[in-house]
């Protein structure tokens, strides 16, 4: 259990660990904040691409061997991160790291399914969902810490003495069975998807930098329409697929996707935002700023950790479908931010918020493998936890572009010289370089419009997902609850696929 969580702890802190660091890292490397969200998002699309592929692989190998694979290459790619030179060497190395990371999360849920049983592994799910909803918003927490102390290069360089750890737990502790049926890996599938999820995401950041008309933001985004239609085809022609897309003929299964991203992309996405303003507006050190949203976390661990124990019983459909709306109320609160307001502003809306992403997160691994027939759980685990991931990688770049049109529309009716080149420095963290070409209260109030506008967005879509989730995850019928007794035996034997 604890080999298990440590990685799933280490992997997703490092999706927002950067955010914090980010004022930092932009001004030792000269980047923008156009070049650093790609420290996010090439990290998130190798980790979502390769997910489900890792899987496969992981069936012909052994999960152990696999997951400790995955934890070296991980090791390896932050050292690289710890020591990078410049921007690009940094932006490459966060893209090895997505490979280790794919590695670890695609074999945690088949772990620890050959490890417990029963009630057991309703609890080693729910410590494990309370690894998974903690890390994301502890991230900044752990940034801040070592940022402000030791330096931005140690919030890779911390991932070396876990990594280690985490090796030799699993050594000692973790099983090494290896599935009797093997699954090819499908290349042009996961070749397509890649490409597909890259140029989408390189086109959003693009568009909030270089405008929607531009050229490449045009090409960029047909290509990755262009890439997503050759994925479908070939999915559909393949005997073995990546993603059989005919489960998503289930309208339960299409609720949980669609919730699995809504969940990541509502709740996390806009708090690398929330870090920059946090900095760059009210002025934190980088570890003030990480305890903002401490709330979020310390709510969502013990929620997750909870649950697990408690909510055995009660229907997915629920805890899955409360927990978006919850998210939904959260992200609502925080909208009260204004041009005024500290940072205890967002507190209430954090915990509200963290209940949710406690409440939601635990059950999507298991709520997706029973929606589909048994010889599908491992590919369904696998695109829970690739939409989860796609979700967030796609939030970003969105949120950058809402969050800097929303400041422009504030800078421009202020008067402002050049409010899009404006807003773009502003929203990235150039709050202080701005002081002397606008009025403070200008500048805090443009962007605080634009808070105001992503918790708006984030609210909508996390309520979206809860409703989808409510009227669709419908309970199973008689029939099929007696099918689903019998067949548990297979069901956790498939668990290994994931």
């Amino acid at each position: 259990m604890l080999a298990v969580s440590l990685s799933t702890f280490m992997l997703l802190v490092d999706l927002t660990i950067v955010s914090i660091a980010a004022p930092d890292l932009g001004r030792e490397l000269h980047t923008s904040f156009a070049a650093l969200q790609w420290t996010v998002d090439l990290y998130v699309l190798v980790l979502a691409a390769l997910l489900m592929a890792a899987g496969s692989l992981s069936d012909r190998l052994g999960h152990r061997r696999v997951f400790i694979g995955g934890l070296v290459v991980f090791a390896a790619a932050s050292l690289a991160c710890g020591l990078a030179p410049d921007v690009g060497t940094l932006i490459a190395a966060r893209g090895v790291q997505g490979l280790g990371a794919a590695a670890m999360y695609a074999t945690n849920a088949a772990l620890l399914g050959i490890t417990y049983a029963g009630r057991d592994r309703s609890v080693a799910f729910g410590v494990w969902g309370a690894a998974n909803g903690a890390a994301a918003a502890a991230g900044p927490i752990l940034g801040g810490l070592l940022t402000e102390h030791v330096g931005w290069r140690s919030i890779f360089l911390v991932n070396l003495p876990v990594a280690v750890l985490a090796v030799i737990l699993a050594r000692t502790a973790l099983p090494s069975a290896v599935t009797d049926r093997v699954r090819r890996t499908d290349v042009p599938g996961v070749v397509s998807f890649t490409v597909a999820a890259t140029l989408v995401v390189y086109g959003l950041i693009r568009a909030g930098d270089a405008g929607w008309g531009d050229r490449v933001t045009v090409a960029a985004l047909a290509g990755g329409v262009a890439a997503v239609a050759v994925f479908l085809l070939l999915e559909r022609r393949r005997a073995e697929p990546m993603l059989d897309l005919s489960l998503f003929r289930r309208p339960a299964f299409a609720a949980l996707m669609f919730g699995a991203a809504a969940l990541t992309a509502s709740a996390f996405a806009n708090l690398v935002f929330v870090s920059l303003w946090a900095q760059s507006v009210l002025g934190l050190g980088a570890m003030a700023a990480g305890l903002v949203l401490a709330p979020m976390a310390v709510v969502a661990f013990v929620v997750a950790g909870a649950g697990g124990r408690l909510l055995h019983a009660v229907a997915p459909r629920y805890t899955i479908g409360l927990g978006l709306l919850l998210v939904a109320a959260g992200t609502a609160l925080c909208t009260l931010v204004g041009p005024g307001s500290g940072w205890t502003a967002l507190v209430p809306g954090l915990c509200v918020t963290g209940v949710g992403v406690g409440l939601s997160t635990p059950v999507l691994a298991s709520a997706a493998l029973a929606v589909v027939p048994p010889q599908r759980a491992g590919m369904a685990n696998g695109a829970s936890n690739t939409f989860r991931q796609l979700g967030y990688a796609l939030a970003l770049p969105v949120l950058a572009t809402v969050v800097s049109g929303r400041a422009r529309d504030v800078l421009a009716g202020g008067g402002v010289a050049a409010p899009e080149v404006a807003a773009r420095r502003l929203t990235g963290g150039g709050f202080g370089g701005l002081l002397g070409e606008a009025p403070a209260g200008l500048l805090r109030a443009a962007y605080a419009a634009g808070l105001d506008r992503i918790f708006l967005a984030s609210a909508a879509l996390a309520a979206l997902g809860g409703i989808a989730v409510l009227v669709l995850l419908r309970p199973a019928r008689p029939a099929d609850a007696g099918r689903r007794t019998a067949q548990r035996d297979t069901v956790d034997a498939v668990i290994l696929d994931s």
